[in-house]
């Protein structure tokens, strides 16, 4: 996100752009074995954008290795210890920001690398050790499996990459309430110093605010999280203010910055790709940029790691398949409209029941295609059949093959208390075809949302947002 708001004004020729493009790495988007979920367009038929950014602590090079840190890393497994997900609204509004703590458990899915190895699922691993199982493709497919949002694209950045960027960009400013110096005494910490006040901070210094996290009140990856926003925060702010420029050297500073320090998916594998995402973003208000850390709880199961905290981190996760802003303004995302297609009698209409309740890690709901079409004849829908197609598919969904038959499969859905959402034209169906999710399990009643009539998640924050980082008083000179 930060790189891309300034790929598309570097100005140039042909020549230099094919030079741009060669240091642009590629990677596969995703590399589980369960199908992408597909966006819901809007009424306008606009779609939303999701892209995840990776921040790698890879010491695999000389440039990293030359930042610090223990040798004992050194050319060890990269980890993904910063992960954040893009949410560029469907009419191009708002932008979500969301934050997965590195410390996170959760069930990591198989994964296959391009080469062809095979990394098994992991039932309860630490959400940073996806990057190690074939690229951040694992990470992408470990994002899928846990929120059921269609990601559309990654960007991974390493520490050496979030070095040249601060500086090409002549710095990020930062704040603290006090004097900082993070370092403990038995030699842990990311040696960041720093007098109160807000300063413009690159290099090195840059890379040690993003890794600071004994030094913040609360000691914790939460509190981590909170000082990565505020450097989103402000390095939006200046590369907005930079790409104004009109130096020609300075915008091609920033360009070939951005373009070295970037792994991309095979999606944005040229500069004109990244220049229309580019495009995109920059035409989003910095008070319309919503930072927030998914709902977590400490975990019982291991000690010091956290969890995501059922029913709101779900919550939040819907918002954002669901397309609704963070910062809680109306946009122009709209309701699917009430279809023409008026519906059909229940008792004339047909509709095929599929069991989709599959995970790796429980297997499948027995029996759900036939309790959910028991339910829909019941309520009248006496052609309901259950199929023994069982298509893996984490949201229950209602699919239609063509106009005329719409608003029937509208109608299915409300008879169960699916959300209008949920209902999606395909080509892969022949009929009204209801596949039950692994969101629903269990029970005679679809699932309902929690609702707590504000947006979940901790440090929900405007990008314009100014503050200081609180600084603990252990770790104050």
């Amino acid at each position: 996100m930060l790189s891309l708001l300034i790929l598309g004004t570097a100005g140039a020729g042909y020549l230099y752009y094919e030079n741009l493009n060669g240091r642009i790495k590629k990677e596969d988007l995703t590399l589980g074995k369960n199908r992408m979920p597909q966006h819901q367009p809007n009424a306008a038929g606009q779609t939303p954008l999701n892209i995840l950014l990776i921040g790698s602590d890879a010491r695999n090079s000389k440039e990293n290795q030359a930042l610090g840190g223990g040798r004992d890393t050194f050319d060890g497994p990269p980890l993904a210890d910063v992960q954040m997900l893009v949410h560029l609204s469907a009419d191009r509004s708002n932008v979500s920001v969301v934050s997965m703590p590195r410390d996170t458990m959760l069930r990591i899915p198989e994964c296959r690398d391009s080469k062809g190895e095979v990394y098994a699922a992991r039932e309860f691993a630490q959400t940073n050790e996806s990057l190690d199982r074939g690229g951040p493709g694992c990470t992408v497919a470990t994002w899928v499996e846990l929120t059921g949002i269609p990601i559309d694209h990654f960007m991974m950045i390493d520490f050496a990459g979030v070095v040249s960027m601060a500086d090409a960009i002549g710095g990020v400013p930062v704040c603290v309430d006090k004097n900082i110096e993070s370092r403990t005494s038995d030699g842990k910490g990311s040696g960041l110093k720093l007098p109160k006040g807000t300063h413009a901070i690159k290099g090195e210094q840059a890379l040690e605010w993003l890794r600071t996290r004994y030094g913040w009140v609360g000691g914790t990856d939460l509190e981590r999280a909170k000082a990565q926003h505020m450097y989103m925060n402000s390095m939006v702010r200046e590369l907005r203010r930079n790409a104004k420029l009109t130096d020609p050297n300075k915008l091609r500073k920033l360009a070939e910055a951005a373009t070295e320090a970037l792994t991309v998916d095979k999606g944005l594998d040229t500069i004109g790709k990244l220049y229309d995402v580019a495009e995109q973003l920059k035409s989003v208000p910095t008070s319309r940029i919503s930072m927030t850390t998914m709902p977590n709880f400490y975990s019982t199961r291991r000690p010091g790691k956290v969890e995501p905290t059922p029913g709101e981190a779900e919550e939040l996760f819907r918002m954002i398949r669901e397309d609704i802003p963070l910062d809680g303004k109306p946009s122009k995302r709209a309701t699917p409209t009430a279809s023409k297609d008026a519906a059909a009698a229940p008792a004339e209409t047909e509709v095929t029941v599929q069991n989709g309740t599959y995970t790796d890690r429980l297997g499948s709901a027995q029996g759900r295609a036939t309790t959910v079409a028991g339910l829909l004849a019941a309520k009248g829908y006496a052609q309901a059949r259950a199929d023994t197609a069982a298509p893996r598919q984490a949201k229950t969904v209602v699919r239609f093959p063509s106009a005329d038959l719409e608003g029937d499969a509208r109608a299915v859905a409300t008879s169960l208390g699916i959300p209008a959402g949920s209902v999606q034209k395909s080509d892969q169906v022949q009929g009204i075809t209801l596949v039950v999710g692994a969101d629903w399990r269990e029970g005679d009643t679809y699932p309902k949302p929690r609702s707590s009539g504000k947006p979940p998640g901790s440090n929900t924050s405007r990008a314009d947002q100014s503050g200081c980082m609180t600084v603990d008083p252990a770790f104050t000179w």
